[in-house]
């Protein structure tokens, strides 16, 4: 029988709809600036914030339409294979209601076990280490299927806190799309710092993004840091629908001198039968003697990961999806006054408020909105030779050609917008 590595007991969960979302479309084109400047009480009440995607309710229970298959399909008649869908055209009725600034930030402040505080509090590097896998999986969080969020517009940020972690991100680039990450905790005791290029590609019968950039998990109290990549996200179209992350995490602590790899197996499925592929398999060893495993581990993201000590054999539950992903809470605002204009609740607001009403006719013309003010002003710095430059981050490209961001200041501030307390 498995236990608790962090004194949980295993509890299996139902499995999650049909999933799939992570292309991206022309609103990288444009910038945050085309948000228009209004009083704090107009910015309040345009903010539009959608429940997270977890493993039950939420937005997968909202987006059901009917004939989604063929809708799907449908987009991509006339792309041929091998093409970069970075930049897309993705009609509002494929859209989710929230931007992917907000699906990047809700795998930090959405997880209702808390895998990321706990990776401060172990008593030597190995606990440590583990707790850090740990929170690496908790990241993996299952999209819809059929359904984008929206791609971030130049200068959009997203800022939210829980508790005393403060998230912020930035759009820091839009060709490519580049994203950017960090956050802080008010007793110093855990630094994330990030950037995303995530690039798609159609394949004929399906979409694979690659995600591009480093994660980095920083305990200053122990000066270690964490370098790690997450997976690919495959969306199969043909024969049968579904979605699924997929290929090798690295994850790396030089400090401690200690690795872990874990695969994201792709099922081998065919018409959505025979094959499960949401398994992560992997091991913990010292990157001195890499052939010697201290830890196995196997399991499934979306339900629970076991951790096998080699030399002992014992087994213990190193993460639990039904804790930690599971019923998330909506952020929501507490201070009106604080919102940005940039904030992405903000700048999609109208196109979200109108994906929630199903008017699809609206969502359109809002999108057209941005993206059209944004592109003037775009036009305009270019006239000008102005040349934009991020407000919370600082962007380079190393001799490879690999985005790098490194934020401006030393830690994140509270955010106007918080996730509440389950019990609140």
């Amino acid at each position: 029988t498995s236990k608790s590595l962090h004194g949980a007991t295993a509890a299996p969960t139902s499995d999650p709809p049909c999933l799939g979302c992570c292309y991206h479309s022309v609103e990288s084109e444009v910038d945050a600036s085309a948000a228009p400047t209004a009083t704090a009480t107009a910015r309040a009440s345009a903010a539009v914030l959608t429940a997270p995607l977890s493993l039950e309710g939420g937005l997968a229970a909202e987006l059901q339409p009917a004939n989604l298959v063929q809708r799907v399909l449908s987009l991509f008649g006339n792309v041929r294979p091998g093409a970069d869908l970075s930049h897309f055209q993705l009609p509002a009725t494929f859209n989710l209601p929230k931007s992917q600034l907000q699906l990047y930030g809700e795998i930090v402040y959405c997880d209702g076990d808390d895998y990321l505080s706990r990776c401060g509090k172990g008593k030597d590097s190995l606990e440590r280490f583990t707790a850090v896998v740990a929170w690496s999986i908790s990241t993996t969080r299952p999209p819809i299927f059929g359904f984008a969020p929206y791609n971030p517009v130049l200068g959009e940020t997203h800022h939210v806190s829980r508790g005393s972690l403060h998230v912020l991100l930035e759009q820091v680039c839009h060709k490519p799309p580049v994203s950017a990450l960090h956050a802080t905790d008010d007793g110093g005791n855990v630094e994330l710092v990030w950037s995303q290029h995530p690039v798609p590609k159609f394949n004929g019968a399906s979409i694979e993004a690659t995600v591009h950039g480093k994660r980095q998990v920083r305990l200053p109290k122990f000066n270690e840091t964490y370098e790690m990549d997450c997976p690919n996200l495959l969306i199969r179209l043909l024969p049968g629908p579904s979605v699924e992350w997929s290929g090798t995490v690295r994850i790396v602590c030089k400090d401690s001198g200690l690795e872990a790899e874990l695969s994201y197996h792709r099922s081998n499925s065919f018409m959505g039968m025979g094959g499960d592929g949401r398994c992560v398999k992997g091991k913990v060893f010292h990157s001195s003697s890499p052939q010697d495993t201290v830890f196995e581990i196997d399991g499934y993201w979306d339900r629970t990961v076991s951790l096998k000590d080699v030399e002992s054999g014992e087994v213990l539950v190193l993460y639990d999806a039904n804790l930690s992903i599971a019923n998330l809470v909506t952020p929501e605002v507490k201070d009106e006054e604080g919102l940005s204009s940039t904030e992405s609740a903000v700048v999609w607001s109208e196109v979200s408020e109108a994906i929630l009403a199903k008017d699809w006719e609206k969502a359109s013309e809002a999108k057209r909105k941005v993206e059209g003010t944004a592109r003037s002003l775009e036009k305009e710095r270019n006239e000008k030779g102005e040349v934009w430059m991020p407000k919370h981050f600082s962007l380079s490209q190393d001799k490879d050609g690999n985005w790098e961001c490194w934020p401006l200041e030393k830690s994140v501030r509270p955010a106007p917008i918080v996730v509440p307390s389950p019990s609140s």
